[in-house]
């Protein structure tokens, strides 16, 4: 089976949502209770932690598959 989940994918996304918020990503972990290293980290696939998905995608408005990349549509169904 084929890993399709790219972890500089996910960064890069992640990046992107928060640049499209106007948020820096310092803003954004902190927001998250999350650590500066995080999104570097997630990069170079060191940081999976589903959690700490969790807390980013709900900083960014924004649900985990949209991160993940298994959709295009950041909205989250409530």
């Amino acid at each position: 089976m084929t890993n399709i989940y790219s972890s500089e994918d996910i960064a890069n996304r992640i990046r992107e949502r928060a640049k499209a918020q106007g948020k820096t990503l310092k803003v954004l972990l902190k927001e998250s209770s999350l650590g500066i290293n995080t999104i570097s980290n997630i990069h170079s696939g060191k940081d999976i932690l589903t959690l700490n998905f969790a807390k980013i995608a709900d900083a960014l408005d924004c649900s985990v598959d949209y991160l993940l990349g298994r959709t295009d549509n950041p909205e989250i169904n409530r």
